[in-house]
């Protein structure tokens, strides 16, 4: 998929009023992409998607889930984990046969830090493609920095995406998005099955960040 094709797309982000829903929306705004901001409730969409159209110069508009999921052409899944399946679940019609990219991380937290959580299906990611049967599902975004994200100064965002999934044009499709921003770049990262130990990576990041006092991303050698 050419440059021009990704921005041609419209992206929903459910969970788009949270840091890293909300700072995607801003970098896709920023590069020209259509964005709608999805929430539960459509009043704090719409104030974060004034707010972005704001920063950004771009075409930001917001909306509850229902109707981004109704009318963007791929959807980001940023919402909490305990969130997740219940965001997911009644929206199975509305995103059949789109691409849903799900960048969530079932973490815990106790004294000793961040750690994963087990997750029955396997992953987050693995849990919205048995919510989302007729779906295009694929995972990724887990270790972008929200705070480098939301951040006008930061001009490039220097990390790799591990974009993964079973349906190569929708990883493709994913990779080009992940391209759109500077410094950023999208790189497959194997099939949905392997989503688990992504999403569980993000607790070292985050041991990472807080012991240098860091945003830390990653990046793969040799590709």
């Amino acid at each position: 998929m050419t440059e021009a094709d990704v921005r041609s797309l419209t992206v929903g982000v459910f969970g788009g009023t949270g840091a890293q829903g909300k700072g995607l929306a801003y970098r896709w705004a920023k590069a020209g992409v259509k964005v709608v901001i999805g929430s539960r409730d459509a009043a704090r969409a719409e104030a974060a998607a004034e707010e972005l159209a704001q920063a950004t110069g771009g075409d930001v508009t917001g909306a509850d889930n229902a109707s981004c999921a109704e009318t963007a052409d791929i959807l980001l899944v940023a919402v909490p984990w305990d969130a997740h399946a219940k965001t997911l679940e009644p929206l199975r019609e509305a995103l059949a046969g789109k691409i849903v990219i799900d960048c969530v991380n079932p973490l815990g937290f106790d004294k000793q830090g961040p750690y994963a959580l087990a997750v029955e299906e396997g992953s987050a990611a693995q849990q919205a493609a048995a919510l989302l049967p007729e779906s295009r599902v694929t995972a990724a975004f887990h270790h972008v920095s929200a705070v480098l994200l939301a951040d006008p100064e930061v001009a490039e965002v220097d990390t790799d995406v591990l974009v993964l999934g079973d349906d190569r044009e929708a990883t493709d499709t994913v990779r080009a998005l992940a391209d759109l921003v500077p410094g950023m770049r999208g790189v497959f990262g194997g099939r949905l099955r392997n989503a688990g130990q992504v999403e569980a990576l993000t607790a070292n990041l985050i041991a990472i960040n807080k012991r240098y006092k860091a945003h830390a991303g990653i990046r793969i050698t040799d590709v």
